[in-house]
């Protein structure tokens, strides 16, 4: 294999570059599709001029460093100590959640090169008031170096070299496979987005994952070059014994044959992605959805345990699996690896939380891995957790009581998967992971728009009342994976659009099924789950609800007409 390097402890040192993101309505970050326009390169200074009991007052002063003017500036951080911005001078100060918008005046909406404008606001806190710890300018990271956006020959960081963020400044890959299958399903104003491809079987890597007639794994990236893209998005997934805890995705190796996958199919995708005519492309591969995390809560002394995922955890091929992965594809400089670290409804819990961080340390160093080889962790990968719950936090209460005591939070540390995978970030930090580690975010499935989406907080007449009819995420429980029926697209792909999040990205391609409602013959290894079934009743993973799922859904991978009109339906922000 060519392309190899030695592992350096901190290698990810390229910051924003400018010029590629498109800044929008759609998020904190820029959308990500197949043109790009200059970004501004910004410094925000945050101060807390005074302070008192529970109150405080802070001066914000922002300053656009890049050659061009910035019109209609917006400055946006999150706070993570529990605060509450109020009233405003000099912007239009706002919030919602965590998150803290500042609008500019009309009589100072103009920031010119080398220009600065300064506002402040009054705010509340909870005996907690740390500082943002990022800003951004028009979508935009600030206090950070992007280059002249207005020089093209300065700009930032080359697509070749490692970057600390490989979804910052870049044009990412547009798989033609799911955008024409998307553009002939009707949802021709989506078609563009770019979305991962699926190695799910050996057979994919030559042939594509849904047979045939669609792309194997060198014509996608030999599609990224003739696109221009700067990366591609990848997810490696057929451990042996995959999926332990289900049916609907388990796949072709049995639980003892490791060699296999190391020899037959890991390394033919190292052998192609080691192509020296690919060094300039960044490919992000999420690592083996589900297994680790499976390790963590379906085993012995857990209610939810499997046969499967005891002998998986005995065997220790996940682990080594896992690990033979990080450091095979990790060797080449443009390859970034995400590992899998399920969703807020899954290792939320302090039992699952920490362990689960652990576990993940362990296989970033077995098989001749290293923390170095993990660029972060995908969150929400094919699932439906909620990006940001609006109208409530884990902080709020009823008549003295905490929403974590609520039927839907159940004794959970987070209500969403932002929150989460920030959280979960500094904790795989202070296990061992490098501190520059990002999270990816799947907001592929979880916009939860539609007509059943809550506009405000419901009243707090009972904690169960008030958190139900204030949560936009409407599954019947967190536990609901398969197919979900009132699930819509979520957030568009978006560089950096939070602290410690490298993207919201579409991982799981809309309209692809997550497993079949029934049994349905295939040499792909997979089986119906009664997840599946609109009228199965449950099992101790989701407490015994219905399964929320869509009725007649195809093979897992499969196009599902129906989920994907739902999910066009259903889109928040809507589609226009």
């Amino acid at each position: 294999m060519t392309g190899t390097r030695e592992p350096t402890r901190g290698r990810r040192t390229a910051l924003l570059a400018a010029g590629a993101l498109i800044t929008g309505a759609l998020g904190a970050g820029g959308m990500m599709q197949g043109t790009a326009m200059a970004a501004p390169v910004c410094t925000v200074d945050y101060e807390v001029t005074n302070e008192w009991n529970n109150g405080f007052t802070a001066s914000v002063t922002v300053t656009n460093e890049a050659a061009s003017p910035v019109n209609n500036w917006k400055v946006e951080w999150d706070y993570s100590g529990g605060q509450s911005a109020g009233s405003g001078w000099n912007a239009t100060v706002s919030q919602s959640g965590a998150h803290v918008t500042a609008t500019a005046p009309s009589w100072n909406s103009t920031l010119l090169s080398g220009g600065s404008a300064n506002f402040g606001f009054n705010g509340t806190h909870s005996g907690s008031n740390p500082a943002p710890t990022e800003f951004k300018l028009n979508g935009t990271t600030c206090n950070v170096d992007g280059g002249d956006p207005d020089d093209p020959g300065d700009p930032g960081d080359p697509p070749g070299d490692r970057v600390d963020n490989p979804y910052a400044g870049a044009q990412l890959y547009v798989n033609p496979d799911w955008s024409e299958q998307a553009a002939e399903s009707g949802g021709g104003a989506i078609a563009d987005q770019p979305t991962a491809v699926w190695l799910d079987r050996i057979s994919a890597i030559e042939s594509g994952s849904a047979g045939e007639n669609t792309m194997g794994l060198r014509d996608h990236l030999d599609a990224a070059l003739e696109q221009g893209a700067d990366a591609l998005q990848m997810v490696t997934y057929n451990l042996p014994g995959r999926d332990c805890a289900a049916l609907a995705s388990q796949g072709e190796l049995g639980p003892d044959e490791i060699d296999r996958y190391k020899n037959e199919f890991i390394d033919p995708i190292a052998e192609i992605v080691g192509d020296p005519k690919y060094a300039d492309l960044r490919i992000i591969n999420v690592v083996e959805i589900d297994s680790l995390p499976n390790l963590i809560t379906n085993v012995s002394g857990r209610p939810t345990a499997t046969e499967n995922c005891d002998e998986m955890l005995a065997n220790g091929n996940y682990v080594e699996g896992v690990g033979y992965a990080l450091a095979t594809l990790g060797q080449f400089d443009n390859v970034y690896n995400y590992i899998d670290i399920g969703h807020h409804g899954w290792l939320g819990w302090d039992s699952n939380f920490t362990p689960a961080a652990e576990l993940l340390h362990e296989a970033a160093n077995a098989a001749g891995a290293t923390v170095d080889d993990v660029a972060g962790f995908a969150a929400n990968v094919a699932n439906y957790g909620a990006l940001k719950e609006p109208h409530f936090t884990i902080n709020d209460s009823v008549n003295g009581t905490s929403v974590r005591q609520s039927k839907w939070v159940d004794w959970n540390f987070y209500v969403d998967e932002q929150s989460y995978a920030q959280a979960f970030r500094e904790e795989a930090v202070r296990v061992g992971f490098n501190s520059d580690v990002g999270v990816i975010i799947d907001t592929s499935r979880n916009g939860w728009g539609g007509p059943n989406r809550p506009g405000a907080p419901a009243a707090k007449t009972s904690l169960d009342a008030f958190v139900d009819g204030s949560r936009i995420d409407r599954r019947i429980h967190t536990g609901n994976w398969c197919n979900q029926a009132g699930a819509g697209l979520g957030e568009r792909p978006t560089a950096a659009p939070a602290s410690g999040i490298d993207a919201y990205a579409w991982i799981k391609p809309p309209g692809e099924s997550d497993g079949a409602s029934e049994d349905i013959p295939n040499e792909e290894g997979k089986k119906a789950d009664e997840m599946c079934n609109p009228s199965y009743e449950g099992n101790p993973r989701n407490n015994n609800h219905m399964s929320g799922a869509l009725p007649d859904a195809p093979l897992s991978g499969h196009w599902f007409q129906a989920q994907f009109e739902e999910l066009l339906r259903n889109a928040y922000p809507p589609i226009d």
